[in-house]
């Protein structure tokens, strides 16, 4: 048996090469990370590989994304701030033509009864839903949902078939100047339904990580509630906190 079959994933490995570069200082925190372009040169790897690996730097909290811009090592948090992962604000905040993503349905449907709880709407209530999916060179990563009220997501492309150029946060804010302030997230380990089953191409069985956010504007309205579904043999959520 060749060591190889015990290497991690080729992504895993750009993660491991690029934190070690972060620790050592050679990228130092406000430094720009080389282009996907370079990192796809220097590794040998596909795009959605290397998207991947920066998907996972981002949601650690290691890097910030910015769109046209590039890949940005963050700061070190000051000695009493809290660094943690925060999946729900890389679904806010990536843009979907960067990513290798496929829009698998978006309409209005009745907001089933932890949707409507969460956003505080009647059960049942019409809500536009829009359903992505993201990957990588091999296989599904994550499937991100998100449910608003009709009346926010009017003159966005939120609504539209097709993908978003700019993160969902920018784009309320470019649009109807929504500012989003505030994300409430709950973390579950369950099994899939047979649909997120079958769009994630994992057994009925496996465990996936499930991330249910309610995101508030700076009123403390509830105005989106993102519903991430995470493979649970790719996806690890590491936090950090001070006692």
């Amino acid at each position: 048996m060749s060591s190889e079959e015990f290497a991690p994933p080729k992504y895993a490995q750009i993660v491991q090469a690029l934190r070690q570069r972060i620790a050592d200082g050679t990228y130092p925190p406000g430094s720009m990370l080389p282009s996907e372009s370079q990192l796809i040169r220097e590794f040998h790897v596909s795009r959605p590989t290397v998207v991947r690996a920066l998907q996972v730097l981002q949601l650690r909290g290691v890097i910030e994304r910015e769109h046209g811009k590039g890949s940005f090592v963050k700061a070190a948090p000051a000695a009493n701030e809290e660094e943690s992962t925060h999946p729900a604000r890389a679904v806010l905040d990536r843009a979907e033509t960067d990513e290798n993503a496929m829009l698998v349905d978006v309409g209005m449907y009745p907001a089933p009864a932890n949707v409507a709880k969460l956003l505080d709407v009647p059960e049942g209530t019409l809500m536009v839903r829009r359903r992505v999916l993201f990957r990588d060179a091999e296989r599904p990563i994550d499937l991100a949902t998100t449910w608003y009220s009709a009346n926010r997501v009017e003159g966005t492309s939120l609504a539209g078939s097709g993908l978003l150029d700019a993160g969902i946060r920018k784009h309320l804010w470019d649009t109807k100047e929504i500012k989003l302030k505030h994300v409430v997230e709950r973390l579950s380990a369950r099994q899939p339904s047979a649909e997120e089953a079958k769009l994630l191409e994992v057994r009925k069985s496996a465990p996936v990580l499930g991330v249910l956010a309610s995101v508030f504007n700076g009123g403390g309205t509830p105005v989106i509630l993102v519903d991430l579904v995470l493979p649970g043999d790719l996806h690890e959520l590491e936090d950090s906190y001070a006692l």
